[in-house]
């Protein structure tokens, strides 16, 4: 009898320590006619948070998803906030490890505006197959008064067979009754033992009837215990 006891135990600890926690919070505030909608989703190991205000017939729109399997760890978060204007922030993190493989992703996601229009998206893609490990970080931020902001980044990474891969993204958009637009990609690629390294910024600041665009790439590929690393950025400041 203790011996069953004890096997039926063991399973229940076994379940508790591959047992995945996925946690989820959204929050919306809305005020003098304005509208406000946020939406959470987490699957698996992952967290999201999603947080929208409006106020005055402003309208904000907060969308957050992360999803994180037993190796792997999403976090993402997405906030909007909007007066007179509109503010739309998404957010999207996936972490997928397996074979032994490891992977994390963190996602954030920003739009603030007053009268204008802002507009932000953020995507963190982590992949770590057969020992190897993924990281992946994107930031997004607009802000705008009056004028039109949008903020979009994305950063992609992919261990395998003991490879490491870290790739980081920044993207800012920020105008004053002109036009700023930021895009910023990065994609980090490692095999066999390699170290692969990308990091992404983006700045775009945009005056009175100005416009203004920062794009930006960076890909890093290694292999058989090698390295590489790529850096890139990317300002335009147009008072």
């Amino acid at each position: 009898m203790k011996r069953y006891l004890k096997i039926a135990l063991g399973m229940v600890l076994l379940g508790r320590a591959v047992a995945l926690a996925a946690e989820a919070h959204s929050t919306s505030v809305s005020s003098n006619g304005g509208s406000a909608s946020s939406s959470a989703t987490a699957v698996g190991n992952a967290r999201a948070n999603a947080i929208s205000a409006a106020t005055n017939g402003g309208r904000a729109v907060a969308n957050s998803q992360a999803y994180g399997n037993r190796r792997g760890f999403a976090t993402s978060d997405a906030v909007a906030v909007a007066d007179h204007g509109l503010a739309v922030s998404n957010s999207r993190a996936d972490a997928r490890g397996y074979f032994g493989g490891r992977a994390r992703a963190h996602s954030e996601s920003l739009a603030a505006t007053v009268g204008g229009v802002a507009m932000s998206n953020s995507n963190a893609e982590a992949r770590g197959l057969f020992g190897g490990r993924a990281e992946s970080l994107s930031s997004s931020t607009a802000l705008s008064d009056h004028g039109l902001a949008i903020s979009n980044s994305e950063a992609l990474s992919r261990g395998r067979f003991g490879g490491r891969a870290v790739s980081i993204s920044d993207a800012l958009s920020d105008t004053w009754r002109g036009v700023a637009i930021s895009d910023v990609r990065t994609d980090a690629g490692a095999v066999w033992g390699a170290r692969a390294v990308s990091n992404g910024l983006g700045v775009s600041v945009s005056g009175p009837g100005r416009f203004s665009r920062a794009n930006v790439t960076a890909i890093s590929r290694a292999r058989n215990w090698g390295s590489s690393f790529s850096d890139a950025v990317a300002i335009e400041v147009r008072p």
